[in-house]
C-alpha cells in the first residue's frame, strides 16, 4: 500500500537484507548474542507497528526455475543471507531500521523499496475498489 502526500506517492514497504557471506566474520560463539540483538530490533519494530516479516535463509543453495521450467540447483555467492520487511512512510525511516539491524547483525544491510502494485493491493484488501477484496473474493 502506498501513502500519499502533496502529490507525492511514497512506497511504504522496504526490503532490508544482507548478503549470504556478510556474517562470515562472526564466530559461532557470538551467534547467540547477534541473534539476541537482532530479536531485540524485531521487538522494537513490532512495538512500532512497522514489522512485516524477517528471516534468515538456512542454506545458501538456491534452485533457479527458468521461464521454460528448467530447474538449475546451485550455490550462489551473491545470495541473500537474511531479510526483514518493514512498512514505513519514508525511505529515511527504512534506513533507520536498517541501521539498527546492521548494528545488531554486525554486517551491512541493503535497503530496497518494493514497487507499488495497486492491483495487488486491491486483491489483498489493502486498496479500494468497489466489489473487490477479501470480503468479496
Amino acid at each position: 500500500m502506498a501513502r500519499t502526500g502533496e502529490d507525492v506517492l511514497e512506497v511504504t514497504r522496504y526490503l532490508i537484507s544482507f548478503d549470504a557471506s556478510a556474517m562470515d566474520h562472526i564466530g559461532q560463539d557470538d551467534i547467540p548474542s547477534v541473534a539476541a540483538a537482532a530479536h531485540a530490533v524485531i521487538r522494537d519494530a513490532l512495538r512500532a507497528g512497522v514489522y512485516v516479516f524477517s528471516g534468515g535463509l538456512e542454506e545458501q543453495r538456491a534452485s533457479i526455475v527458468d521461464g521454460d521450467g528448467t530447474v538449475t540447483d546451485g550455490s550462489y555467492p551473491e545470495a541473500i543471507g537474511g531479510a526483514t520487511i518493514v512498512d514505513v512512510p519514508s525511505h529515511d525511516e527504512a534506513l533507520e531500521w536498517a541501521r539498527k539491524i546492521a548494528v545488531a547483525c554486525r554486517c551491512p544491510q541493503e535497503v530496497r523499496a518494493f514497487m507499488e502494485d495497486t492491483e495487488l493491493d486491491i486483491l489483498l484488501g489493502r486498496g479500494e475498489s468497489p466489489g473487490v477484496g477479501p470480503a468479496n473474493a
